[in-house]
């Protein structure tokens, strides 16, 4: 049995709880009025079985009659948009845990493109769909938009969807979309995190100049994220790398894209398993829930960090 309670979980209705085994659980529901479909959330349950890192948010089940639900694990922090604009909990967000946060939205957006079963564009990378669990650890969220990306291409043409003020140009206006897409919006993360602290709260001393550092290199990396061409922007592999290494030469950036700004349509580039239980909830609502069995898959860098950067971290197999 399900131990269920409603309540708002992160500004969606919602209900908490606790499986058997003792892990506690955050259930999203899918309201009549919600923007999201039935393919959006088949979507979204279908991508999730099949990842496990511990950047991204957990989905442990789902139901979908008769009601659509998604069990997640319970992120205890609110989401990042709501502790970084909107909190009295804004100052815990020092340089330190924002440099953290960083760092682990692009793990886990390396494992989405690169090391994952499958190659995941989010398509919806931004503030409020990223959560922090307990140990202020983010966790990518909300995949409702999200979409396979094939092998074989190296960007496909695609309905637009996604929130203003973080989409990638090529993207908003041409419906371009590639990983290069999600980069963009994490960039746009970045200098957010970079820009929402009021900087007289720093005292000028030892911490300070680790600060200045970490300011320098993220505003770097946020500006190389949002430039105007999507192939002069890192992969996240590069994101990763040049987070991990002190005193790396950066490329200088050039003009960042706007989605105000008509820009040419980008030329054509050159050229798991799982297994299901079901439990019942004291609704009467049967749930099936996923577990993934899959390994990460392997790729390369291929770019010219590989030759001067090498990377810290190799390729990673799913993470706890």
């Amino acid at each position: 049995m399900l131990d269920l309670r409603l309540r708002h979980l992160n500004g969606c209705l919602g209900m908490q709880g606790k499986l058997q085994d003792g892990r506690e659980i955050a259930v999203k529901k899918l309201s009549e009025k919600s923007k999201q479909g039935k393919r959006e959330f088949t979507n979204e349950a279908r991508l999730l079985a099949c990842i496990q890192h511990r950047n991204v948010v957990s989905l442990l089940g789902y139901c979908a009659v008769p009601e659509k639900l998604l069990v997640y694990e319970y992120v205890v922090n609110e989401s990042l948009d709501k502790l970084l604009f909107k909190s009295a909990k804004r100052d815990a967000l020092d340089w330190k845990r924002r440099y953290s946060i960083i760092d682990g939205v692009a793990q886990g957006l390396l494992y989405l493109h690169e090391d994952s079963h499958e190659r995941i564009i989010h398509r919806d990378i931004k503030a409020s769909n990223i959560l922090l669990d307990k140990k202020w650890r983010p966790k990518i969220a909300d995949f409702g938009m999200a979409r396979l990306y094939p092998e074989d291409k190296t960007h496909v043409n695609t309905r637009i969807a996604g929130t203003n003020g973080y989409m990638a140009p090529e993207y908003a206006l041409h419906g371009t979309l590639s990983v290069k897409a999600d980069v963009y919006s994490y960039g746009v993360v970045v200098l957010e995190l970079i820009s929402g602290h009021k900087n007289s709260t720093f005292k000028l001393d030892q911490e300070c100049e680790n600060l200045l550092d970490w300011v320098a290199t993220c505003t770097q990396i946020g500006l190389l994220c949002t430039q105007s061409d999507p192939k002069l922007r890192p992969t996240m592999r590069q994101v990763v790398v040049m987070l991990s290494k002190k005193g790396v030469s950066l490329d200088e950036p050039t003009r960042p894209g706007y989605q105000g700004v008509k820009t040419r349509k980008p030329s054509k580039p050159s050229s798991s398993s799982t297994t299901t239980t079901t439990a019942t909830s004291n609704t009467g609502s049967t749930w099936a829930f996923v577990g993934s069995t899959s390994n990460s898959h392997h790729s390369h860098l291929g770019s010219s960090y590989a030759s001067s950067i090498s990377d810290p971290h190799g390729k990673r197999p799913i993470e706890e």
